[in-house]
């Protein structure tokens, strides 16, 4: 049977890196951690669970993926991201190899389900599941799009869905998940921006396959979501998803993840986006700079 590698992207992950890691079991031949700085025990606890831990700048994800690429490049088999908050659900480790063994010669890449735990439930409503995303692909066959936020696995040949599910279940405070997605909203301003004013190479999901949800996502936040006023579309959005997908079937957890997923995070977008172009225009900069200035982002930083 050919050999799974894993690859995990970490920083400052000691609460999640244990779990996700045993979750694996015996599934993985290797896995390799990406380890972008982290202070506290991430590395040392990864090591002891015989990890292979190596160090590489942060830049963006897509720029740590394709490291991690680069690194397995020859060694054949499969190659499975995973996040450090992540866990293969105990039902789906059987499925993981069934996955692989059972996909025929001309599919490259393997959809897996990924499921999402907000404030200590499975949030199930308001367009979230199901969601299928390219995790699993043959190494050699696979690179990660370059781009600032919403990067994608593509891949050569055809993708196939699996019953395999993994599971994003964060232990972290509230405090910790806005501070993450403000960190978020920032670069998703620099995609937006840079789709606008074409400020740094950056690519899409033509000239590879990806997920057809992943297209059609994609398709929609562009071709759709961003043309409507920037005032509105981030209550809209959030109406279509918390009432038309029923997100409120969700409950108490739901109405706070839709909340502040679909409203704050979509509306902080925006306001960066405002913030950014504003800051140039009054000060007379480039867009470029005027990015460093209000995020702390240098986006021509290799």
């Amino acid at each position: 049977m050919s050999q799974i590698h894993a690859i995990i992207l970490t920083l400052d992950e000691e609460k999640h890196i244990a779990r996700c890691i045993e979750s694996l079991g015996d599934n993985c031949s290797s896995i390799t951690i990406i380890d972008s700085g982290s202070k506290d025990r991430t590395t040392a606890i990864a090591r002891e669970l015989g990890a292979e831990v190596l160090v590489n700048k942060w830049v963006n994800h897509a720029t740590q993926i394709n490291f991690a690429i680069n690194i397995h490049s020859g060694k054949g088999g499969w190659l499975l991201r995973i996040d450090a908050d992540e866990v293969l659900d105990t039902d789906n480790r059987q499925a993981l190899k069934l996955a692989i063994s059972e996909a025929p010669r001309d599919v490259d890449g393997i959809l897996v389900q990924r499921r999402i735990h907000f404030l200590g439930k499975r949030i199930r409503y308001g367009g979230i599941e199901p969601s299928w995303q390219l995790r699993l692909w043959r190494n050699g066959k696979g690179r990660c799009e370059q781009r600032w936020m919403d990067e994608h696995i593509k891949v050569v040949g055809k993708v196939a869905k699996s019953g395999i599910a993994l599971s994003d279940v964060n232990l972290n405070s509230l405090t910790w998940w806005t501070a993450k997605h403000n960190s978020y909203a920032s670069r998703e301003a620099i995609e937006v921006l840079n789709s606008k004013h074409v400020l740094v190479p950056s690519e899409n999901l033509n000239g590879g396959v990806a997920s057809a949800q992943a297209r059609r996502r994609r398709f929609i936040k562009e071709k759709v979501y961003q043309r409507l006023p920037s005032a509105l579309r981030a209550l809209l959005y959030f109406i279509y998803r918390y009432i038309i997908l029923l997100g409120f079937l969700d409950g108490r957890a739901g109405w706070y993840f839709h909340s502040l997923q679909g409203f704050w995070y979509r509306t902080l977008v925006d306001a960066k986006i405002v913030e950014i172009e504003d800051h140039a225009a009054s000060r007379g900069i480039s867009i470029v700079d005027a990015i460093r200035d209000r995020t702390g982002i240098n986006i021509n930083a290799k």
